[in-house]
C-alpha cells in the first residue's frame, strides 16, 4: 500500500517556490559531483557484496532521510510519500537493459536479497519491463553507466505532464590521488527542492559510503 499525505498548500513553506519554479516548462535543475567511494568499494570487495547494490542501498537510505525527495505532484496537488524506492536500470550481457524495482529496506541483507532477485529477473527477460512498477511515483529514477565516467549528464523528460520524480545517475568509478571516486548526477524539480536539499542528500550519502561494516 502506498502511504502518502497531501501537503496543505496554504501553510506549506515552499508554496511561493513551488508556484514560481514549478510553473516553468522544465522545472528541473541538476548538478554533477564525484563522491568518495573508497571505503564502500573496499568493504564490498572484502565481504563479497555487489558494489552496485551497496551504493544503491546507501543512496536510497540517504534520500529517504530528506523529506523533499519524497514530494510528488499528483493531479496538481503536492503529496509526501512515507518512503520511496529505487526504480533503476539493470544491464544485460547483450547490451540491453530492463527496469527493476529495488524496494527500500533499512537492513542491507533484506535490501540486497530483493535486489538480487530483481537483477536475475531482468537478465532472464527481454525488453524494458515497463510494467506497473516502472510507472510508480513513490520511487527515485536511477540509471547506472558502468562503462565510463562523466562530468555532466542529461536525463530524458516528458513535457506533456509535470514531472516531479528525482533522477539520479551513476557513472564508472575512477581512481585519483589514492582514492576511488564515483560520478553522480542528480536532477530534481526546483519547485519541490533547492540546492540545500541536494547538499543534505550528498552529505548523508557520503556518510553511508564511509561506514565500515
Amino acid at each position: 500500500m502506498l502511504m502518502k499525505t497531501r501537503v496543505d498548500f496554504q501553510s506549506w513553506s515552499r508554496r511561493e517556490y513551488y508556484t514560481h519554479f514549478g510553473s516553468c516548462d522544465d522545472p528541473y535543475f541538476g548538478v554533477t559531483v564525484n563522491v568518495d567511494c573508497t571505503v564502500a568499494y573496499e568493504t564490498c570487495k572484502c565481504l563479497g557484496y555487489s558494489f552496485f547494490v551497496y551504493y544503491m542501498f546507501e543512496s536510497l537510505m540517504a534520500v529517504n532521510q530528506v523529506e523533499n525527495f519524497r514530494y510528488r505532484v499528483i493531479d496538481k496537488d503536492v503529496w509526501i510519500f512515507e518512503r520511496v524506492h529505487a526504480s533503476t536500470t539493470v544491464g544485460r550481457s547483450d547490451g540491453t537493459f530492463g527496469f527493476a524495482l529495488f524496494e527500500y529496506a533499512e537492513d542491507f541483507d533484506v535490501f540486497q536479497k530483493n535486489a538480487r532477485k530483481q537483477i536475475v529477473e531482468v537478465q532472464q527477460t527481454q525488453g524494458l519491463r515497463a510494467d506497473d512498477n516502472s510507472k510508480r511515483l513513490d520511487v527515485i529514477h536511477y540509471t547506472t553507466l558502468p562503462w565510463f565516467s562523466f562530468t555532466s549528464f542529461r536525463h530524458e523528460k516528458n513535457f506533456s505532464y509535470k514531472e516531479s520524480i528525482p533522477k539520479i545517475a551513476f557513472g564508472k568509478f575512477f581512481a585519483q590521488e589514492g582514492k576511488k571516486w564515483l560520478p553522480l548526477s542528480i536532477n530534481v524539480n526546483h519547485g519541490l527542492m533547492d540546492g540545500y536539499h541536494i547538499g543534505k542528500y550528498l552529505e548523508l550519502f557520503q556518510i553511508g559510503l564511509n561506514k565500515k561494516l
